[in-house]
């Protein structure tokens, strides 16, 4: 039993036709039947049921699966890390559009000036979209605000972060000094997209106190976000560390939630079976630094109560 015949295996459970696996593969069908052929012979049991001319995966079939794509897996991120002794090295970042715009461009400025002969791939997207990069290794590591939620992803929260809500500095909420929850039943919402964390926690949070948000704009970019509160009388809910620039020269207003239900962290996520390198942990203590955040202090906001 070889590595090869795992990937023709997986192949032909992804595909569910040898035929098709064989296409895929650039090999013939009777080389992919007599793969899982050796397979079976070797455990000593069927892998697939074969009943009109269709396959059917066993139960042991499953459970081999499980291992294979582990194992294929494991190998080709040995396969790269042994590899790129001869060839340019690099680090995947996945993060979520929030921890783009906060600590990104900081991150990877120091990452580069302490490793100059590494490569830093990065990609940006909502929470779930870093969850599936990472779940097929097209990232090395992620670092997200969202909850995570596949077992085999290791999340471990390393930044405070807080959601505040906020509005044009003539909006009417920001003459308050104390808004009541209930006043945001009638206020009109900008939200960012499905699948992002920061949605994910303020959608839970109005559910949990049956109040109705009433969106009339999605969109994923922060920026778009903040220029559109700036334009018009509508609310949104977004990282504290995303309006400091605006909140400090009078832009944007802040309501901030006492009962510190928007509090949060940014995590760092990686593959449980991921082979975690020195360069990777290097990045792991450069997010660390960002831990903590004191953007408000000296600003006058106002308070969200229930």
């Amino acid at each position: 039993m070889t590595i090869r015949h795992l990937k023709i295996f997986i192949e032909v459970v992804d595909c569910g036709k040898m035929s098709t696996a064989a296409e895929k593969l650039f090999i013939t069908q009777p080389t992919v039947s007599q793969a899982i052929k050796e397979l079976e012979q070797h455990y000593g049991c069927l892998l697939f049921e074969r009943l009109s001319k269709k396959l059917y995966i066993t139960e042991n079939g499953k459970k081999l699966l499980n291992f294979a794509r582990k194992v294929v897996k494991q190998f080709e991120e040995m396969e790269d890390m042994m590899l790129q002794n001869n060839h340019i090295k690099k680090i995947r970042i996945g993060v979520t559009n929030t921890v783009g715009n906060c600590i990104l461009s900081d991150v990877i400025k120091c990452f580069k000036k302490s490793k100059p002969d590494f490569d830093v791939y990065s990609y940006a997207g909502n929470t779930k979209e870093i969850e599936e990069k990472l779940l097929k290794s097209e990232l090395d590591i992620g670092i997200v605000e969202g909850k995570i939620k596949s077992r085999d992803l290791i999340s471990i929260p390393e930044v405070n972060d807080f959601l505040v809500l906020i509005c044009s500095s003539d909006h009417p909420l920001a003459k308050k000094d104390i808004v009541k929850l209930e006043e945001l039943k009638n206020e009109r919402f900008i939200m960012r997209e499905q699948g992002s964390g920061t949605r994910e926690l303020f959608e839970r949070y109005m559910l949990d106190n049956n109040i109705p948000i009433k969106i009339v704009f999605e969109a994923n970019s922060s920026e778009t976000i903040k220029k559109t509160i700036m334009e018009s009388q509508c609310l949104a809910v977004l990282s504290v560390r995303l309006v400091e620039d605006e909140v400090k020269k009078g832009k944007i207003h802040v309501i901030k939630n006492m009962d510190c239900d928007w509090d949060r962290d940014f995590s760092l996520v990686y593959h449980k079976d991921k082979f975690v390198t020195e360069e990777i942990n290097y990045l792991i203590e450069l997010v660390k630094k960002y831990k903590c955040v004191d953007i408000l202090e000296g600003i006058k906001i106002g308070s969200l109560v229930k």
